[in-house]
């Protein structure tokens, strides 16, 4: 009992630790982006379109396969069940709130988080290994200025982004499985879209969006500075940041969706 005691006691001030330090990267990112052509040390918009080069650009494919499937499999479901009470041409209600408040957002959010933020966190941690960040500071370079606000604006960006792409791929999906299942045309689809979709949807999902992109980042960024032991260190913080970020999303995801719709 007195070690559980200890472990549990153990594990819950690091995560702590973790989480001030994950505040402190975050508020210095943002002091960067605010102050740094005042202090001269601007934030390089060439590593932001490096980061959203990769986050962004390079995600496309995966992200166009998979929520094109998720598209498609929301349409399967929906109609086999609204089948049962003979409701199937009410799908595409169904369908448009599912797919922008929901599955886009957290799809997306996972993909990046597997892709990018475990990329993150293992370029970060090497970079500690070999003591890189260590000659930063020497040479009077800030690393949060240099490796941290880039990665967050690049989230910042290209999660939201990717996020409405993939609204626009799996709603075509949706919509192409409807038309040839329940014969209804895909003009009479996408008009039923513009009926029952609003703004606050697309919104909603976006919104989110951005909060997984924030998360991402600092769940790397923390992972990554915690690495210790050489390259085993760097594989098990990789793996734990993939771990962490993904339980991030979908916790933050039920707060998010509870609160706002109260």
């Amino acid at each position: 009992m007195r070690n559980a005691a200890e472990t549990i006691g153990r594990n819950t001030l690091a995560g702590i630790t973790e989480l001030g330090l994950a505040a402190v990267l975050f508020l210095e990112s943002v002091g960067w982006l605010l102050t740094g052509t005042r202090r001269r040390q601007p934030v390089r918009m060439s590593a932001v379109l490096l980061q959203c080069v990769d986050i962004g650009l390079r995600a496309i494919p995966i992200v166009t396969v998979l929520s094109f499937a998720i598209g498609a499999m929301v349409a399967i479901q929906g109609i086999h069940t609204l089948s049962i009470f003979g409701a199937e041409s009410q799908v595409t209600v169904g369908i448009a709130l599912s797919v922008t408040r929901e599955f886009a957002p957290l799809i997306t959010g996972i993909l990046v988080a597997g892709r990018s933020g475990s990329a993150l966190a293992a370029r970060l941690g090497t970079m500690k290994i070999n003591e890189e960040i260590s000659a930063l500071t020497v040479i009077g370079i800030n690393p949060v200025r240099y490796l941290v606000a880039p990665a967050l604006v690049a989230m910042l960006l290209m999660v939201p982004l990717l996020t409405w792409y993939a609204d626009m791929v799996a709603l075509l999906g949706a919509g192409i499985y409807v038309s040839l299942e329940l014969g209804l045309s895909f003009t009479a689809y996408l008009g039923e879209l513009r009926q029952f979709l609003s703004n606050d949807d697309i919104l909603h999902g976006i919104g989110k969006s951005a909060l997984f992109g924030v998360l991402i980042t600092l769940v790397g960024v923390v992972n990554g500075l915690g690495v210790s032991g050489g390259a085993e260190g760097v594989g098990r913080m990789t793996t734990r940041s993939v771990v962490h970020a993904i339980s991030a999303i979908v916790v933050t995801d039920m707060i998010f969706t509870f609160l706002v719709t109260r």
